[in-house]
């Protein structure tokens, strides 16, 4: 189904699911067919590169105009069953426990990446929120006994 079903289906609109999507929110799109690349064509001459826009280039997946190589317009995302029901849980999820949408793709982020992962158990650490790791503990009563020792 296109997007303004899947929108209309999961009480949302078709802008909220693309924000999503940006997020990474939304499952990847899985593409069934191999686009040909264009062929180049040559030039007699460089030309000289055209000054650089201050507007960023259109998302290449969602472009509305025929892009190159393609013999006919832009595919539209198709969203399946599994597609609602993952958006739908996501949804949930920032229902129940009052987030956004930008905190929990950052909450996937944690979660997927190590060393983000890694960096905000620092964080909570020294904020106080996460205990310390019984490694740190050891090490602390280690060099509290040193510091009563040398006092002896």
């Amino acid at each position: 189904m296109r997007i303004s079903e899947a929108a209309r289906r999961l009480g949302t609109s078709a802008r909220m699911l693309r924000y999503r999507e940006d997020l990474g929110l939304l499952p990847h799109v899985r593409d069934p067919l191999p686009w040909p690349s264009p062929s180049p064509s040559p030039s007699p001459s460089p030309s000289p590169s055209p000054s650089p826009s201050p507007w960023p280039s259109p998302s290449p997946s969602r472009s509305h105009g025929p892009s190159p190589g393609r013999s006919h317009g832009p595919a539209h995302r198709q969203f399946s069953e599994a597609d609602l029901k993952a958006v739908a849980a996501a949804l949930e999820l920032e229902r129940r426990y009052d987030i956004s949408p930008a905190s929990l793709a950052f909450g996937l982020r944690v979660l997927a990446e190590p060393p983000v992962r890694a960096a905000v158990a620092d964080l909570g650490r020294r904020l106080g929120r996460i205990p310390a790791t019984p490694g740190r503990a050891l090490d602390f009563e280690k060099e509290r006994a040193l510091r009563l020792l040398s006092r002896g």
